[in-house]
């Protein structure tokens, strides 16, 4: 059995769809557009998800939300999982469409805009936001033509510090001090619920890009990171090899808060081989 869930004009009142014509607790047999998903909503990405029952109850955390774009990074027991379909609940089209990836960076790279999803402090320079407020910049991302993730651990440990490196920021819900623990069908449900509630209401970006760019990818930004990193361990910057790990998830962090454009990333790249050329000449 399959559904999924289109909206209303606003975008605000999910309608859910029984592609088998059955009945299912919650669904409404009478609405049958399947086009009205909306396609701008933002990735889900579970790194290294333990077991295929979480990953199915994910999926169906997604579609309540009209969440369908759903990516795995190195599922613990492969995909697909038998283990994930009866916990869907229904939810299949989003287990069916799921992409698997083998690292984060891979998962992000398409991306412009991502969120970390934690509980846990960390150590590094970074902004924390409340899904509300994430939601409201997924939405004006969107709006400004970018794709959008949010990134989500493994159930026992979370996400590694250089998953979170790969954010924009740090997405942490504000829960009760003394109790906060999720599983992961919790945590993607309320970033997807704030989500649909933030509708179409918010409809441009903050942010004013000239037309003939756009917001950088994660790929781009990665090839950024790469080439700098790379001049800097050949000067000698990096030589510090305990300390490396650290300053290049500083670098890094730096250059996401600074939310670069294509072009920007391509000047920057241009800064970097131009200085590198003058100290050799």
């Amino acid at each position: 059995m399959q559904s999924s869930t289109s909206f209303s004009a606003t975008g605000l009142r999910p309608r859910p769809i029984n592609r088998s014509g059955s009945d299912m607790a919650g669904t409404d047999q009478t609405i049958r557009d399947e086009n009205s998903l909306n396609e701008a909503a933002p990735a889900i990405i579970l790194v290294a998800p333990q077991l295929g029952e979480n990953i199915g109850m994910a999926a169906r955390a997604m579609l309540n939300c009209g969440l369908t774009d759903l990516r795995l990074v190195s599922p613990r027991d492969g995909w697909p999982n038998e283990a994930a379909r009866p916990a869907a609940a229904g939810a299949g089209l989003v287990l069916e469409s799921a992409h698997v990836f083998t690292t984060t960076a891979a998962a992000v790279a398409d991306l412009t805009l991502v969120f970390a999803s934690t509980a846990r402090p960390r150590d590094m320079t970074k902004e924390t936001v409340s899904p509300r407020e994430a939601a409201a910049r997924l939405h004006k991302a969107a709006a400004a033509g970018g794709r959008c993730g949010v990134l989500f651990g493994r159930e026992a440990m979370g996400l590694a510090n250089d998953d979170v490196a790969l954010a924009d920021a740090i997405l942490s819900a504000p829960l009760n001090p003394g109790f906060s623990s999720l599983n992961l069908a919790q945590a993607v449900f309320a970033v997807g619920y704030e989500w649909l509630m933030a509708g179409l209401d918010v409809v441009s970006s903050e942010l004013m890009m000239p037309k003939d760019t756009r917001p950088a990818t994660k790929e781009e930004l990665a090839g950024l990171f790469e080439h700098l990193e790379r001049e800097l361990d050949a000067c000698g910057f990096l030589h510090v090899a305990e300390k490396r790990p650290v300053m290049v998830r500083n670098l890094r962090n730096l250059f996401q808060r600074a939310g670069l454009s294509e072009q920007e990333v391509r000047t920057l790249r241009g800064v970097i081989s131009g200085l590198v050329k003058g100290s050799r000449d």
